[in-house]
């Protein structure tokens, strides 16, 4: 970690304690810094709180103390990326022109190790797993680790403390995180795609893509930028943006960096790597395979490492972990689909009659463009949660007779279970946030998981 002063002696209040809160709390700690932690959510009994007191964070819960940003002066003010910019306390900091920053530009400046930024609307967390799978195979020669970090799960400030200058951090990153980032600037920055979502948080259109253009906007022409050759008005605005290097791929254009030929997944120079040997299943994931050739050969690897793990790596958790086979019938979780865009690729994933189980927290969507995509694939579905009438709906203007209403994942997994016939694909894959049932995604990627486990 770098001795950084940019943060020594500063008073820096930090809201939200959750797993990025608790890590940055202790990251600015060891910088130097005097932390004031606030949560509305009671702290009387949670252990990372007590830790932190120990440790000699100032710990406030229950309420949002906005006076104390009147009768104090703090230097930077450390926000979750999922608490809205409208939060009371965050509006008051932007009022007194506090800086407000969020825990990965902070843990990335402090980073000894060199990283690597993904983001995107879908692919990004299959797109990390992969690259840090393959930088890591390259970098075990020598016994040194690449680390998945970010968005992903595990928070940038935790590893930024052990990762040596010989490590890689392959970071995930969201629109959430980048829109409060004001200076990055990875080795190599990707956006894997960009569709309509998190409209609700980010208002428009334009202002998610701003925030994505960020993972790339302060780079300099030392660095490297992967875009999508597929998206043309993405890509203008990507080079319009970026001072990096530019490589591009592409799933049809052979004029791309990098692109699916005939039989192997191909850059301008060389075939890499046999489509047939890959073994995630999809089109999608042929996509997400060259974006993480393209980060990790940059990153040094070589074709061997890339064909050890393209031919090995089974999935990222919740995006279209394939589970078990019960009766020749193949169960795939595919919680981390909480938008149509991402229950696209997943249903257009397999050849193999689906029943599908969809439902989730209802954003104000119509399910219409997936229609098309239930008359192909889908035999039946099984729908719950709030938007359980919505997706009936675009199921019967898809012509699927099988359409099955209950309340809870819980009843869905069995229900759908009965509707399949050996050969079928059972998919869990919501096309909505999960918010309405459960905490986060992968918490109803895990009860569908245990679900599954009380069928035998």
């Amino acid at each position: 970690m770098k001795d950084i002063k940019t943060y020594q002696g500063k008073n820096i209040l930090v809201l939200g304690l959750g797993k990025s809160g608790f890590a940055v709390s202790e990251l600015l700690l060891k910088l130097g810094a005097k932390i004031t932690l606030n949560d509305k959510q009671d702290f009387s009994n949670n252990e990372h709180a007590q830790k932190l007191e120990k440790m000699g964070v100032r710990v406030i819960g229950g309420h949002h103390p906005i006076e104390l940003l009147e009768k104090e002066h703090f230097d930077f003010f450390v926000k979750n990326p999922g608490i809205p910019y409208e939060n009371p306390m965050v509006q008051k900091a932007s009022e007194l022109k506090i800086p407000i920053i969020t825990e990965p530009e902070i843990a990335l400046s402090a980073s000894e190790a060199p990283f690597v930024c993904v983001t995107g609307s879908n692919g990004k967390t299959t797109t990390v797993m992969l690259t840090s799978e393959i930088i890591d195979h390259h970098l075990a020669k020598s016994g040194h680790h690449a680390y998945a970090v970010g968005n992903i799960g595990v928070p940038i400030s935790e590893v930024v403390q052990k990762a040596t200058k010989d490590d890689v951090l392959v970071v995930e990153i969201s629109s959430f995180q980048l829109l409060g980032v004001t200076d990055i600037k990875p080795k190599v920055a990707a956006i894997v795609d960009i569709y309509p979502t998190h409209l609700d948080y980010h208002k428009t259109m334009e202002n998610y893509i701003a925030a994505k253009l960020n993972v790339t906007r302060f780079q300099t022409s030392d660095e490297y930028f992967i875009a999508n050759f597929d998206q043309k008005e993405i890509l203008a605005q990507e080079q319009a943006t970026t001072k990096a290097k530019i490589q591009t791929f592409s799933m049809n254009d052979h004029s791309a960096s990098y692109f699916v030929g005939d039989e192997y997944l191909e850059s301008q120079s060389e075939k890499i790597m046999k489509i047939a040997d890959i073994k995630l299943p999809g089109k999608h994931n042929l996509q997400n395979s060259m974006v993480a050739i393209a980060i990790s050969k940059l990153m040094g690897a070589e074709n061997s490492d890339i064909q050890a793990v393209l031919s090995t790596f089974a999935g990222a958790r919740h995006r279209l972990q394939y589970v078990t086979t019960l009766n020749n019938v193949k169960i795939y979780n595919d919680s981390k689909s909480t938008n149509i865009e991402a229950a696209t690729v997943a249903i257009k994933a397999f050849s193999e009659p689906e029943v599908l189980i969809g439902g989730g927290l209802d954003r104000g969507f119509t399910f219409d463009p997936l229609v098309p995509l239930l008359k192909e694939h889908v035999k039946a579905v099984v729908l719950y949660g709030e938007t359980r009438y919505l997706l009936a709906d675009a199921a019967r203007k898809a012509g699927i007779k099988e359409i099955k209403i209950v309340n809870t994942l819980k009843e869905a997994v069995p229900t759908a279970y009965k509707l399949t016939q050996p050969g079928d694909v059972l998919l869990l894959s919501p096309a909505c946030a999960s918010w309405d049932q459960f905490k986060t995604f992968e918490q109803r990627g895990d009860y569908f998981m245990e679900y599954i486990k009380e069928l035998n």
